[in-house]
Formats: C-alpha cells, sequence, structure tokens
C-alpha cells in the first residue's frame, strides 16, 4: 500500500484557501499566510505530484440551466459480472452526472440530473431500465441539497 502523503499546516491552509477559491493567487496566499509566493507554488506543485490536488473545476448552478430534478438511483445488476459492461453504458446517459459502486442493497448507486419529472421517466424508462445488465431500480428524488462540501484537509 503506497502511504499517504504527509501534510503540513501551511498544505492545509493552501489547500483551504484554493477550496474556497480555486482563483485565488499564489501571493495572495503568501501574504496570507507569510510565506514566500514560490514557497506557495512548490508547495501546491507538490500536492499536484502526490494527486492531492488532482484539478480544477467550474462548479455550476444547474438549476439555473434548468435542471430541476435531482435524483437518485439504486441499481441491482443481473449479474455481478455485468457491471464493466451497465458501468459502460450508464456513462453514455448524459443525466447520469455520479456513479459508485457499493456493497449493500444495490450494485451501483446513480447521481441524475433531469430538467423535469417528464424528463426522468423517458430516462428511465427508455435509457436507464432498457439496459439489458439492469435487473431493477429504485428511484429516490431530492428535494434539496442543504450540505454540500469537499473533505477537510
Amino acid at each position: 500500500m503506497t502511504p499517504l502523503p504527509r501534510l503540513d499546516d501551511l498544505d492545509r491552509d493552501i489547500l483551504n484557501a484554493l477550496m474556497h477559491d480555486a482563483r485565488i493567487p499564489y501571493a495572495e496566499m503568501a501574504k496570507r499566510f507569510h510565506v514566500s509566493p514560490a514557497t506557495v507554488h512548490v508547495r501546491v506543485e507538490k500536492m499536484r505530484a502526490a494527486n492531492i490536488i488532482t484539478g480544477t473545476e467550474v462548479i455550476i448552478n444547474p438549476k439555473l440551466l434548468g435542471y430541476d430534478v435531482c435524483c437518485f438511483i439504486g441499481i441491482n445488476l443481473n449479474a455481478a459480472r455485468d457491471y464493466h459492461s451497465a458501468l459502460a453504458k450508464l456513462n453514455e446517459l448524459d443525466e447520469v452526472v455520479e456513479a459508485y459502486y457499493t456493497t449493500g442493497a444495490y450494485n451501483i448507486f446513480v447521481k441524475l440530473m433531469c430538467r423535469s419529472i417528464e424528463e426522468l421517466q423517458y430516462v428511465l424508462i427508455d435509457k436507464l431500465q432498457a439496459i439489458d445488465e439492469v435487473q431493477s431500480t429504485e428511484t429516490l428524488i431530492s428535494l434539496q441539497n442543504p450540505i454540500n462540501r469537499n473533505v477537510k484537509p
């Protein structure tokens, strides 16, 4: 097993600052943390090399783009060997925004975003449940997302 990278307080401070605003200049962080901009740069590059920082992304507001329905779907497969082919087919569905291979009641748990209940019905019947490897599904509609955060470094 690969040992976990060791982070000190400065690394954690930098991560927290970047998680709050990924566009914060290194010079601003350097002033805040009483180090040089070069130190911040070296630390960020070290965390990139260690795959602690794996990228930078734009976070959009799906509701402002018309995606009003968020739901989670537990999927049971016909057989465990169907996992890879089912996952490949799920990956082709634009509405699937997250997927997890799980233990417990479901083989796969996915998060779907749709514009309406009618679109959700279409996706369920004509796309998701039409996947040969899918034996059954259970849908949970999200009413709100009151907590949405990254892990604390």
